[in-house]
């Protein structure tokens, strides 16, 4: 097997052989352009997002500045949102559903390194995938790491570390990460905590 493939398998790799440090340089020389285009250059930002991620939904928006390592390691649905300083390190697969939000400066890492230091002297380092699902809100300064699985209608508060899998339909908040309660269907009147929609067309 090459590095690459090693890397996208999820064994151990080595991130400066068999070309993957100048398929890095290519990502980097694009999301230089990307983070260097004039703000109203609405539909050269888009075009240029598009040829950097793997695959995306038509209705997508990525805030500059924003950072990833390959980019085509990166899989978004449709109306993805990330706000500033968005850093996905796409050693790892990562793959994010339909109607996703990030708030500023979340962190996605599918990258890692060994414990021991011997181990990870000698070069190796992982990525390990991450899944996000539909309907998903991220908080501000997230960290998300390697292996985690994030289900379907989940929020995640700000400043959270997720070390483990999320099921469906949770709040989940700290560092660790862990769920605080189900989302149901009495928290659809609320916009925030217990301040209730004064409109109709929410719903």
């Amino acid at each position: 097997m090459t590095q690459k493939e090693r890397m996208l398998a999820e064994l151990p790799y080595k991130a400066w052989l068999d070309g993957l440090e100048e398929e890095r340089m290519k990502n980097k020389k694009k999301i230089y352009s990307y983070n260097n285009l004039s703000p109203d250059k609405t539909e050269e930002m888009k075009s240029t997002i598009k040829s950097i991620l793997g695959k995306s939904g038509e209705n997508i928006f990525i805030e500059q500045p924003f950072r990833c390592d390959y980019g085509k390691n990166i899989e978004v649905g449709e109306n993805f949102f990330a706000n500033y300083n968005c850093i996905m390190l796409d050693v790892g697969k990562i793959k994010i559903g339909k109607n996703v939000m990030f708030a500023p400066n979340v962190a996605v890492y599918t990258a890692g390194h060994p414990i021991h230091p011997d181990s990870r002297n000698s070069g190796y380092e992982y990525g390990i995938g991450v899944t996000i699902g539909d309907n998903v809100w991220i908080g501000g300064n997230v960290v998300i790491n390697p292996g985690v699985n994030i289900g379907n209608n989940v929020v995640i508060g700000s400043g959270s570390v997720v070390t483990k899998d999320i099921p469906d339909n949770m709040i989940a908040v700290g560092n660790p990460c862990k769920v605080i309660r189900e989302i149901t269907e009495s928290d659809r009147k609320y916009y925030y905590k217990d301040r209730v929609f004064d409109v109709d067309d929410y719903k």
